[in-house]
């Protein structure tokens, strides 16, 4: 397969929760699911620095 590929994954968040992340996103001209996914990035990089990097088979 050609390019970026990002398997889906479906996440259940309350609504409100949802809300939130949609009002940041926008602030960050982001969408949701990008502003998810970058602080989900922030969230293992910052792991990684205190725990060591995650070997994964990719």
């Amino acid at each position: 397969m050609a390019g970026n590929y990002y398997p889906p994954f479906s996440l259940r968040v309350s609504e409100e929760l949802l809300e939130k992340i949609k009002y940041i996103a926008s602030k960050n001209k982001r969408s949701a699911n990008k502003e998810i996914e970058f602080v989900l990035e922030q969230y293992v990089e910052n792991y990684e620095k205190s725990c060591g990097e995650i070997e994964t088979e990719q």
